[in-house]
């Protein structure tokens, strides 16, 4: 027996041991994130949500909590120790019996321990995706709102430029009233026309409150803390000639980070099938013991002591457990299995609404491409030529205060709407950048 226990633990130690000191592969250095940005305040605005963003460092404490379960798994249950004091004192030859003392250690069988690590370690693995996809999704909306209060900053200026045209005019209509060559009418109109400028323009401000409140708190400042103007740089409008589908789709498989932290799943997932498949072999447990006899007291004992009067014996044990219930057993190879059925369906619902994001951010990205053209080569020199041509004739005389209003509206409505244009793109670009997981454009 005790040649059998020896054999037993040195067979499984070395084993426990290499399993122990496994190392997850999910222990690399924290990657820099890429991301397109040409503005340099742009970048350090990212950086700087990357760095302070709760939502990020609840899920780096994730990921590093999941790389602390991997010993935790791998390591062998804890040994027991057993005290046993007899009632009724066993006599024996050498001595009576009085208490025991029992160590006993528990050893998994065989791949067990192993298998424990690989889904920690998988775990991990998809604890490290989940981090990674969310300092997309913040980088994403920094960007985005970057992006909006750029073109309400660009907004603001424009609607400043037209208040100042504007009050000339007024300036200009009531002169003309004041010599009896105008109409009251004209000041009024113009008046009205001001106000709702006004109006207009508390309005962007409001919005660029709302805006940089929201970029503070993806870096985790203070909503009051000041932004200076944001001033994007023009669109790279030529991107959008050059977007091809299927190279989208395959960028965004191979880095998707919500996609490998999927693939990371169903790969748990198939180990736990094999996990479920090793209960149906017994656990080994292994005891040593200690017998404290003490010496005889008995007439006999005393008058002639026995050889090894009062010596302690030892006494060694192997025992197994027993995984009878294979209703139990059964019914957890089945979970597992739906368990990975379930994170194979999920990987493709993934890779569905990926086809679909980017397939929508290209056909917005072309979409505004041609609009941005159209106003820059078409509208907005029109509508800037029609203003000029109807300023010209207004200060001749030939037409009134209500067509140079009506001219400078459109100007301006044309110039609001290309930079909203140029704003979306950007937007829709990193958006694209997000769906499919890494830089773009490169």
């Amino acid at each position: 027996m005790r040649l059998l226990t020896i054999a037993v633990v040195a067979g499984l130690v070395p084993v426990v041991a290499a399993q122990a000191q496994e190392t997850p592969p999910a222990t690399q250095a924290e990657p820099s994130l890429e991301f397109y940005a040409v503005e340099p305040a742009l970048r350090d605005f990212v950086d700087r949500a990357l760095a302070a963003n709760p939502a990020l460092k609840e899920s780096v404490a994730r990921y590093r909590a999941a790389l602390d379960k991997v010993p935790q798994v791998t390591a062998l249950p804890d040994p027991m120790v057993t005290f046993g004091q007899m009632l009724r004192s066993v006599e024996t030859r050498v001595g009576p019996q009085l208490n025991t003392v029992m160590l006993s250690q528990a050893f998994p069988w065989f791949g067990k321990l192993d298998l424990r690590g690989q889904l920690a370690v998988k775990e991990a693995a998809a604890a490290f995706e989940t981090w990674q996809a969310r300092q997309r999704d913040v980088a994403a909306q920094v960007k985005s709102t970057f992006y909006n209060l750029g073109y309400v900053d660009t907004a603001i200026g424009v609607t400043q430029e037209e208040q100042s045209i504007l009050e000339h005019y007024e300036r200009l209509a009531q002169d003309r009233y004041a010599s009896g060559a105008g109409l009251q009418q004209a000041v009024i109109k113009a008046q009205a026309e001001l106000t709702r400028i006004l109006n207009r323009l508390y309005m962007f401000r409001q919005q660029r409150q709302t805006l940089a409140a929201r970029l503070n708190t993806l870096m985790d400042r203070s909503p009051e803390a000041p932004i200076p103007p944001v001033h994007p740089a023009a669109p790279p409008a030529e991107v959008a000639a050059t977007l091809d589908l299927s190279d989208l789709y395959s960028m965004g498989e191979a880095n998707r980070h919500e996609i490998k932290a999927a693939d990371a799943l169903i790969e748990r997932s198939e180990t736990s099938v094999a996990l479920a498949k090793k209960n149906y072999w017994p656990d080994i447990v292994v005891g040593a013991g200690l017998v404290n006899v003490g010496q005889r007291g008995d007439p006999a004992g005393i008058a002639a002591p026995p050889p090894d009067n009062g010596k302690n014996a030892w006494t060694v044990s192997v025992g197994v457990s027993l995984p009878i219930w294979r209703d139990k057993l059964e019914a957890a190879v089945r979970q597992a299995g739906e368990e990975m059925t379930a994170q194979q369906e999920s990987r493709a619902k993934l890779v569905n609404d990926l086809e679909f994001d980017v397939r929508d951010q290209v056909i917005r990205l072309q979409t505004l491409a041609d609009q941005i053209r159209l106003f820059q080569d078409v509208l907005l020199p029109q509508a800037r030529e029609a203003q000029r041509s109807t300023e010209a004739a207004y200060q001749t005389g030939q037409v009134g205060v209500l067509d140079l209003l009506d001219s400078e509206r459109v100007l301006l409505d044309v110039r609001l709407a290309n930079e909203r244009q140029r704003a979306d793109y950007l937007v829709a670009l990193a958006e694209l950048e997000r769906a499919i997981g890494t830089r773009f454009p490169r």
